[in-house]
């Protein structure tokens, strides 16, 4: 049996005879979900909607629910025509916009995906309805490809696609309208609407600038950079450490999104000439609290803006959920958990080294416990700390801040960075006077923070009287669980990777594939790897006696320090990561 092709609206009938027919859905099940829904007269849902709602198990290994992108795939399949799978973030909203009017698309359920010269694709869920196709053909004067999506998608991308395009344009004419009556400025915009002299029309930025969060806290972007050029600008989104290009915007539109920004997060948003910071508290669409902090920085075309996103579940985690395995937290909780001294997490920019702290503190501030930072700037407010920010503007710098926090009483204190001797002097007195001091520095592995603290003119016994342990750290995309493939490993390569340990490679090692799940990288989520380095006697001796860092490094090896490689092995060997990530963000040997 075979579906009629004529014109004509799909019908839960045929739908379910072809599934019978395939052998995915029992007869009984589909006889006693069509009689009812005859009986009942008109249907406005779909088909493959009612169907997808009854969560029939499939009859063909592997036995699966039968969703609605299931059903659609089958489908497209039976048609013979693409699956696709509408990812907003891929579509030139502007462009596919101006192919046909919103009324015109949702009368047919339609939605143009991507637009060039000679081709124009359009999503629909209904393969026999061709009437559309060759009015469209007649008017562009171009092909037609025509893809299936699911029902759920095209309802929902059709108003949202026309509303941000409809707002571009808005905020586009604004500009323009405020440019000829002399208006040149966002500024001035802003106090005409203040004043009463300017409708809703503002209306089109905010809603672009809700566009543009919500769709980056459904990416899981880390960062959101604004980046205005001299016509069109980028917005780009940081998803698992590396960028991803987004939307092209109009520089005009970029300018009016930046000062909407930067006026939500109460920065001056007529200072353009120098950097600010600010912070916006908000809400993603399921409710969760999400905070964002800003950045701006002055360019050739304009201000740069950046927006680092924060959720407290993500930067606050039990150490199993930031990589850490059974033997690394033990030596670690056991570094940690001593009355005082210095602990220091080094690492890269972004190796995620303010999680660890946060995380690290959150387990250590029980209530008979006073907990202190010096932050610059604060990444999250955390209920349980006492929280202060460094103000370089003010003469607030860390070691003040340290001097300051000193005279609160504190048990614990965490400095954001150690960056001059003046802070790391500052520091190992507050060590030395019965604090227990948590930091970070900027450093390739643990054994450099030892040798960066003596190039900044700390004296080797005071960094043996102070200095409890080092944890360095790195952060690998981990493998999407959906649909990671186990792959032979490359022996080579492995000791490539572990040289110049042993270790036997693994039977299996996992590679990325690609799927809905994950975007198609392959990648879902980001974990540490680390190495941990108390201070040992051993190591206090060779501080003593040579500065020499390699021959600190292979002590500290012998004396069980784990290196970075040899951490993301073990990952690569329990098929969380690839052997090619691990590569790109660790460091070689002895470097």
């Amino acid at each position: 049996m075979a579906l009629p092709t004529h014109e004509h609206k799909l019908t839960l009938g045929e739908i379910l005879a072809e599934l019978v027919a395939d052998g995915i859905v029992p007869q009984a099940d589909a006889d006693k979900l069509n009689v009812p829904i005859r009986n009942a007269g008109t249907i406005k849902l779909h088909p493959l909607v009612i169907i997808a709602s009854q969560k029939w198990k499939s009859l063909q290994a592997p036995n699966k629910v039968l969703t609605l992108e299931d059903l659609t795939q089958w489908l497209a399949r039976k048609v013979g025509l693409p699956f696709l799978h509408i990812d907003p973030l891929k579509v030139e909203v502007a462009v596919v916009a101006k192919v046909m009017s919103h009324a015109y698309a949702s009368r047919f359920m339609i939605l143009p995906i991507a637009s060039t010269a000679h081709e124009v694709t359009v999503a629909t869920v209904e393969p026999f309805e061709r009437e559309w196709e060759k009015e469209i053909s007649q008017i562009l004067r171009c092909d037609i490809r025509r893809v299936i999506a699911t029902t759920e998608q095209i309802q929902r991308f059709l108003p949202e696609f026309y509303n941000l395009a409809r707002s571009m344009k808005g905020a586009q004419k604004l500009h323009e309208g405020n440019l000829q009556s002399g208006i040149v400025n966002f500024e001035q915009l802003v106090e005409l609407s203040r004043a009463g002299h300017l409708d809703a029309n503002d209306q089109h930025v905010v809603q672009i600038v809700d566009w543009l969060f919500i769709y980056a806290f459904e990416q899981r972007a880390s960062d959101i950079h604004l980046e205005p050029r001299r016509e069109i600008g980028n917005v780009r989104f940081r998803i698992d450490g590396v960028m991803h290009h987004v939307y092209q915007i109009p520089a005009p539109v970029v300018i009016a999104i930046t000062s909407r920004i930067k006026g939500l997060g109460r920065m001056d948003i007529v200072e353009k000439r120098r950097p600010q910071d600010g912070r916006i508290k908000t809400r993603t669409p399921d409710g969760q609290e999400i905070e964002l902090r800003l950045s701006t920085m002055p360019t050739a075309f304009g201000e740069k803006l950046v927006m680092r996103i924060f959720s407290p579940d993500v930067i606050v985690q039990d150490f199993k959920e930031l990589g850490f395995g059974e033997h690394e937290t033990q030596r670690w909780e056991q570094i940690v958990s001593r009355p005082n001294g210095i602990v220091l997490v080094t690492g890269p920019t972004g190796s995620g080294k303010t999680t660890t702290l946060y995380s690290t503190l959150r387990n250590l501030a029980q209530p008979e416990v006073n907990v202190c930072t010096v932050e610059d700037p604060i990444e999250m407010v955390i209920p349980q700390f006492n929280q202060m920010q460094v103000q370089n503007n003010i003469g607030l710098d860390f070691s003040t801040g340290i001097r300051t926090l000193m005279r609160q009483d504190p048990d614990i204190i965490m400095i954001g960075e150690i960056r001059d001797l003046e802070t790391a002097e500052m520091a190992i007195q507050a060590a030395l006077t019965g604090h227990l001091v948590l930091s970070t520095l900027h450093t390739n592995d643990a054994p450099s923070a030892i040798t960066r603290l003596i190039d900044l003119g700390v004296p080797g016994y005071l960094i043996n009287s102070t200095v409890l342990g080092v944890l360095g750290q790195r952060l690998i995309r981990t493998l999407c669980p959906h649909c990671k493939e186990k792959i032979a490993v490359d022996e080579s390569s492995w000791h490539d990777l572990v040289s110049p340990w042993k270790s036997t490679p693994p039977a299996f090692i996992s590679a990325p594939k690609g799927c809905l799940e994950c975007r198609m990288t392959g990648f879902l989520g980001r974990s540490g790897i680390y190495e941990i380095m108390p201070m040992s006697l051993s190591l206090k001796k060779q501080v003593s006696t040579s500065t020499d860092l390699a021959a600190f490094r292979d002590q500290a090896y012998k004396e069980g320090m784990k290196p970075l490689r040899i951490s993301g092995a073990q990952k690569i060997a329990a098929g969380l990561t690839t052997l090619d990530e691990v590569l790109r963000v660790t460091p070689p040997p002895g470097q």
